[in-house]
């Protein structure tokens, strides 16, 4: 199908001067399906079976970007470069002069994006092309979108439109002139080496001028920073500048069937590594069917749990949720409503290395109903892919980020439309604490937080301890307001006003905080967050009694039990509060405090802004002169 099918498309100027450059040429492929992405993604390969991705760029000779083949149970892509196997936290920059916070392209480096953008326009002119048309946002009023790639970069667009949906192009055609589309993503891989010394690079360009257009300008070929948190940060503009502000959570969210048929929803959020995609899995068992709750990383002891039959899982969402006010449902009052975001799934699977770990993933994956596509994962033409076999970034350093996107419709029980948010998790990753190296990892298995308190750490969003997604940093980052800061084109101050009218609008939904890799001194993996959803399914939605908690000895972690029972097992306090552990006990507790008081007074009060709600700042100030649980409790006591 050529431009002339559509002659009533309506694009940005910009966009279809390319599109018609690439036409005029004959190097225009007009895309409609994931089938036809899956061709484009290998349209030649060696001798081996492999299609190199390459580019020449201006005056620095070709570079080889990845290597692509098709095997049995999709496309395989891996990367040449150690460092593009995983997001750069400090990819993202602003391209115009719109309100924000986040870094611009002109403070960066000192003259205006316009030129750049100029340029790179050009570039794509000639080049052959394809392109393809996909939807985010609310299903019933979504943000229409184009996207235009290099063709080479078959696989990139793949990701794209297998992440977002893509549109057939009957539906463009039939549509005509009532098909606006309010987004375009511009991929230009060479421009890496050209301008941004081999750095990943994402420019969001908002020009709003143009019937609210938003430019995306993706300089690097790895999915995360453009095809996912690109639009991402796409759909936290368009809640910003709504009538009645909305947001995207950072979240997994998954409906938690007993074996008594009670059914509760989890939504889980936290930063990159906090557990989102491990809220949806069946716990890791050991050989023997135990669950190993934690290994002793200063005598070795073990401890398990015997859980004859763990609940069934209804996965909602895996990563990014809408919370739009037209979700709310009948009897949902006082309760978050959402939807998912997305049309596929970008699972990390560093933690399978081995076959048997995750029964559930590895069927999906080894036969799939359709296509995958895999990053990072050793392939072979022809061959099945495997979860467990992960590139290696040297030899014997296997990339601690392998992964694969799977489509929402192969996973098995995923649950379309609207729910209602029973409970809020946060995940937390922390590093191991003891009495010769005090550290914040004093978090308990799971603590319970008033809504004030759940605001505050959505605000910090710890990034935390070895995150394996993105290029470390090293030491306690945050990731900020809701997790999804890294994204977001504007302000914190409006992100966090939005966040707090939510909270305090839902606070019938209850807020949990759930710490994974390690409780004190024990090494836990993701444990915590397996035990407390079994718990809190078979809780159902009974409140907790005033008796039944009693406020932690840090105060920024609300609020625990001194006990907790599962089918019959008591898991006791060392694994709920990490003070009366002996190998931590209170003093290096406190020392640990301190770290964690001393990181969140220094976030919250960045947000000491004057646009901020005054609820906000009655909260913020509280946190800073050193609030008690029960001070938290008080904001939203009726």
């Amino acid at each position: 199908m050529s431009l002339k099918s559509l002659p009533e498309l309506t694009l940005s100027h910009s966009a279809m001067s390319v599109l018609e450059a690439a036409e005029a040429a004959g190097r225009l492929t007009l895309v409609g399906s994931v089938e036809e992405l899956v061709e484009l993604a290998t349209p030649e390969v060696d001798p081996a079976g492999f299609y190199e991705v390459g580019y020449e760029a201006q005056g620095m000779g070709y570079f080889a970007e990845a290597k692509v083949c098709r095997t049995k149970n999709g496309i395989a892509a891996n990367y040449l470069e150690a460092y593009m196997r995983r997001r750069d936290p400090d990819c993202m920059l602003v391209g115009d002069d719109r309100a924000t916070d986040k870094p611009t392209y002109a403070s960066r480096y000192g003259t205006s994006f316009d030129p750049l953008r100029t340029e790179t326009l050009d570039w794509l002119k000639e080049q052959p092309i394809a392109c393809f048309f996909f939807e985010t946002g609310l299903p019933s009023n979504p943000l229409s979108a184009v996207a235009i790639c290099p063709a080479n970069a078959g696989f990139f667009a793949l990701g794209l439109a297998m992440l977002q949906g893509i549109v057939p192009l009957e539906k463009v055609r039939a549509a005509g002139a009532n098909y606006f589309h309010g987004a375009v993503v511009y991929v230009a891989p060479p421009f890496r080496h050209t301008h941004f010394e081999g750095k990943q690079v994402v420019v969001h360009n908002r020009r709003f001028e143009e019937a609210g257009l938003h430019e995306l300008f993706s300089y690097n070929l790895y999915p995360g920073p453009s095809a996912k948190k690109g639009v991402y940060g796409m759909l936290l503009t368009l809640g910003e500048r709504a009538e009645e502000p909305w947001t995207t959570a950072h979240c997994s969210t998954v409906q938690v069937v007993t074996p008594y048929e009670n059914v509760t929803t989890i939504m889980h959020e936290g930063a990159s590594g906090g557990g989102k995609s491990e809220m949806l899995e069946q716990m890791h068992r050991e050989a023997d069917g135990t669950l190993l709750l934690g290994t002793n990383t200063v005598t070795g002891d073990a401890r398990t749990l015997t859980l004859p039959r763990g609940c069934d899982l209804l996965p909602v969402t895996d990563d990014m949720a809408l919370c739009h006010p037209a979700l709310q449902q009948n009897g949902s009052v006082g309760k978050l409503s959402l939807i998912d975001a997305e049309n596929a799934w970008f699972v990390r699977v560093n933690h399978i290395d081995s076959y048997g770990t995750d029964p559930h993933l590895e069927a999906i994956t080894v036969h799939p109903p359709g296509p995958l596509l895999f990053l990072n994962i050793e392939a072979q033409p022809g061959a099945t892919s495997l979860i467990w076999e992960h590139t290696e970034d040297e030899p014997g350093v296997p990339c601690p980020n392998p992964r694969v996107i799977v489509p929402r419709r192969y996973v098995h029980g995923v649950v379309s439309g609207p729910v209602t948010v029973d409970i809020r998790s946060f995940g937390v990753r922390c590093p191991p604490s003891t009495k010769q190296l005090p550290t914040y990892g004093i978090l308990g298995l799971m603590h319970v937080l008033p809504p004030s308190l759940a605001w505050l750490w959505r605000l910090v969003a710890p990034r935390g301890h070895g995150n394996p997604s993105i290029v470390d940093q090293g030491g306690m980052q945050s990731e900020g307001v809701g997790s999804f800061w890294p994204f977001a084109t504007g302000r914190k101050v409006d992100q966090a006003n939005i966040l707090l009218d939510q909270i305090l609008d839902t606070t019938a939904t209850r807020f949990v905080l759930i710490p994974n890799q390690h409780i004190g001194c024990w090494k836990v993996g993701f444990a915590p967050q397996w035990v407390a959803r079994e718990y809190l399914a078979r809780r159902g939605s009974a409140p907790f009694g005033a008796n039944e908690l009693m406020p932690a000895r840090c105060p920024l972690l609300g609020a625990h039990k001194e006990t907790l029972t599962v089918e019959g097992q008591t898991i006791g306090k060392w694994f709920l509060d990490v003070s009366q552990q002996p190998e931590v006990g209170p003093e290096a507790y406190d020392q640990g405090a301190r770290q964690l008081t001393v990181f969140f007074h220094a976030q919250v009060r960045q947000f000491l802004h004057e646009d901020l709600d005054p609820r906000g700042r009655q909260i913020i100030e509280a946190c800073l002169a050193g609030a008690t649980y029960d001070d938290y409790v008080a904001f939203t006591e009726a």
